[in-house]
């Protein structure tokens, strides 16, 4: 009779969406949750699209949110999750160096970044620190963005990348990787004009003149952010 009780005044666990289109990263943070006793994955979407869906019937705790997404990218969720969902966290879980996105994904709205070949330990210290209500990111990302609000950051007083928009900065991302407008279209689910106007718009922000003039800059920047340089 007193277990029935005690049972009956337990708290129910804390739910936490899974957004990946990748079905094996999924099962994988699903069994990390799984071992943990108070935490329980109540739902897993591939896209944006069904994020939204989901969130919106299983109200969950947090919600765990890769960055390359098909259609709508991991930011403009965030964007979305803070404006129809204020009160739900989202921690990002990425193949992508927090250096490219960790600082974006905070100016979206999300309250943490952490990537994906850290393991588990880390992944789900993360978890915990973001139910907390803290912000969870790595000692280098943190020192950078006390940096910027105490107005000695590198907020550099010539053209850079840190001037694109979220959407202007995947396209930037993409032409370095290679891809031509027509590939990059199909990639993020939108039309070749669209992207040529992002094209348009990064030039100007970059006060690059010409189509190689943007592919030669875009193309070394990819190459200084794999080599670390």
């Amino acid at each position: 009779m007193t277990q029935k009780k005690k049972n009956s005044h337990a708290k129910p666990p804390t739910k936490i969406l899974l957004v990946d289109d990748h079905p094996m990263m999924r099962e994988g943070l699903r069994q990390i949750i799984g071992n943990e006793p108070d935490l329980v994955v109540c739902g897993e979407a591939e896209n944006a699209f069904q994020a939204l869906e989901l969130i919106g019937k299983t109200q969950p705790n947090l919600v765990l949110a890769d960055i390359t997404l098909p259609g709508k990218n991991g930011l403009e969720l965030i964007k979305d999750i803070k404006a129809i969902h204020p009160k739900t966290p989202v921690l990002v879980i990425s193949m992508h160096d927090e250096a490219l996105y960790g600082e974006r994904v905070l100016r979206a709205g999300g309250r943490g970044y952490v990537m994906k070949h850290e393991g588990g330990k880390r992944i789900m210290q993360a978890i915990r620190q973001v139910l907390s209500g803290q912000i969870f990111v790595s000692e280098k990302m943190s020192a950078k963005i006390l940096e910027i609000f105490s107005g000695h950051g590198n907020q550099a007083a010539g053209p850079s990348v840190e001037h694109l928009t979220d959407r202007e900065f995947e396209v930037f991302r993409n032409i370095g990787d290679g891809l031509s407008t027509k590939k990059i279209a199909a990639k993020l689910h939108v039309s070749a004009k669209t992207v040529e106007v992002h094209r348009m718009n990064i030039k100007s922000k970059l006060n690059l003149q010409t189509a190689p003039d943007l592919i030669r800059y875009a193309v070394r920047w990819v190459e200084s952010q794999s080599t670390g340089g």
